[in-house]
């Protein structure tokens, strides 16, 4: 959870939200690579409760994506698990997430961490203007390309950073067709998340999406 921080702390917190279905090490390298560049004191990886913009998506149950979540990030303890999107009835929409975080933490400097498929898509988010003026946004740039926004989103004022990211040719949708084909899924997603999938039987017969 997020009990590191004193609330009135002005700190520099980065936000990584995802289904995490299962998280992978790109998500990983992307949180380490926020983590360095914007000199954050914490990342809170949100694993979302029901992505309103995935509705009908095969989604593991919320304890297991939390689990894993927890064996990635064990041994950076400025990585901490947040569950309050898997506590909340209800879509999970970023900004109320981020409105909370705000409530919690007045003083504190929140940085959105975002690829660019995310960010090429966030004028479709829920209330992202209200969104865009809480946090800056730090987007992925892969391979040294600029991170482009959508023409509704240029044309709008927000705070960007840019994080520079090796290619990583990892998804969660790659993942769950690996682990249908029972491959060996190790050097995507690291061996104690690997092992927490073997042993809950976790992806089998889902179709992937």
């Amino acid at each position: 959870m997020t009990e590191g921080l004193r609330a009135g702390a002005a700190a520099r917190i980065g936000l990584l939200g995802g289904s995490f279905n299962p998280p992978h090490l790109a998500h990983l390298a992307l949180a380490h690579a926020a983590l360095q560049a914007l000199r954050l004191d914490e990342v809170w990886w949100l694993p979302a409760g029901q992505p309103w913009q995935k509705a009908g998506s095969a989604l593991e149950a919320a304890g297991h994506r939390a689990a894993m979540v927890r064996l990635l990030i064990q041994g950076e303890p400025r990585f901490r698990l947040d569950e309050r999107e898997l506590r909340r009835p209800g879509p999970t929409y970023t900004v109320d997430t981020v409105r909370a975080c705000r409530a919690q933490h007045p003083a504190a400097s929140f940085f959105l961490i975002l690829g660019q498929d995310q960010y090429g898509r966030l004028d479709t988010w829920h209330e992202w203007q209200a969104l865009v003026a809480e946090v800056t946004l730090a987007v992925a740039a892969r391979g040294g390309q600029q991170p482009m926004p959508p023409p509704a989103l240029a044309g709008h004022p927000h705070r960007l950073e840019v994080l520079p990211l090796p290619d990583m040719p990892v998804s969660s949708t790659a993942l769950r067709e690996a682990l249908l084909r029972e491959d060996e899924v190790s050097p995507m997603v690291g061996p104690a998340v690997a092992g927490y999938i073997a042993r809950h039987h976790l992806y089998r017969g889902l179709t992937p999406t």
